[in-house]
């Protein structure tokens, strides 16, 4: 998506995004080893109604630096981002990891979220030890381990390749330090002090954030919606980006 591609300093450093749309911003925080091309199926779908910005974390993607090992260290990059991007407010949408980091962001910055949308996340998410382990020790067998648990047994391999190539590229300790953040982050006992209008998606076929952890969410989170989408596993927004693309489109057509 090179005509997509932008970059801005956040602090001191060059960062980069993709960007289409005009409008109510809505801004997409990738998952662990992930980058901003897994929410591709977004930024071409609902330009026509929103900003819609992906960014790479540091660490990720075109971001350079090291990635943090912590998510509120991520969500100081974020709001930084978000500064730099001249953003006052926005529509954070978060996958997996990128769900953590905008979740945390919205209880402890909540004038700075307009509205949620939480992605194959939880408000706790433990990492299987089998997943660290192997990003230590082996980490090409870290990717293969991974990537039987991560899609849908119905999804083809043609719809996952931007989630396979972001997690090949993505230095493994970078991945690492995503998972231990992962690992770390617990916010189950604050969640229901969010506030802002929030949608919860989940693929039903999820085995690294099964659906019980997006039911929390919906039941946690006041008048949150929930929306569970039918073969799709860990990255429903690349397995199934036209659900997923109509549930962000009525979503975002519901705020004031």
């Amino acid at each position: 998506m090179p005509g997509l591609v932008r970059t801005l300093a956040v602090l001191g450093r060059p960062a980069a995004f993709l960007e289409a749309g005009r409008g109510r911003s809505l801004v997409l925080v990738h998952g662990a080893g992930g980058r901003s091309h897994v929410w591709s199926p977004q930024l071409l779908a609902l330009a026509d109604t929103a900003r819609v910005v992906a960014l790479d974390l540091p660490g990720h993607g075109a971001t350079g630096g090291n990635g943090c090992t912590t998510i509120a260290d991520y969500v100081l990059w974020v709001l930084a981002f978000l500064e730099a991007a001249g953003l006052e407010r926005a529509v954070l949408g978060g996958h997996s990891m990128g769900g953590a980091v905008t979740l945390a962001l919205a209880l402890d910055h909540p004038d700075r979220v307009e509205a949620l949308a939480l992605v194959g996340t939880g408000a706790r998410l433990r990492v299987l030890p089998r997943i660290l382990e192997l990003f230590r020790e082996n980490p090409p067998e870290g990717v293969s381990f991974l990537a039987g648990l991560a899609y849908s047994p119905r999804t083809p391999g043609s719809a996952v390749v931007e989630a396979e190539r972001a997690l090949l590229e993505t230095p493994p300790g970078v991945v690492l330090g995503d998972f231990l953040a992962c690992d770390r982050f617990d916010v189950m006992a604050r969640v229901a002090g969010v506030r802002a209008p929030t949608l919860v998606l989940v693929g039903r076929d999820d085995r690294l954030t099964p659906p019980k952890y997006a039911a929390f969410l919906a039941r946690a989170i006041p008048g949150a919606r929930l929306v569970e989408v039918e073969d799709a596993g860990h990255f429903p927004q690349l397995e199934q980006p036209e659900a997923v693309n109509s549930a962000l489109r009525a979503f975002l057509g519901s705020l004031p």
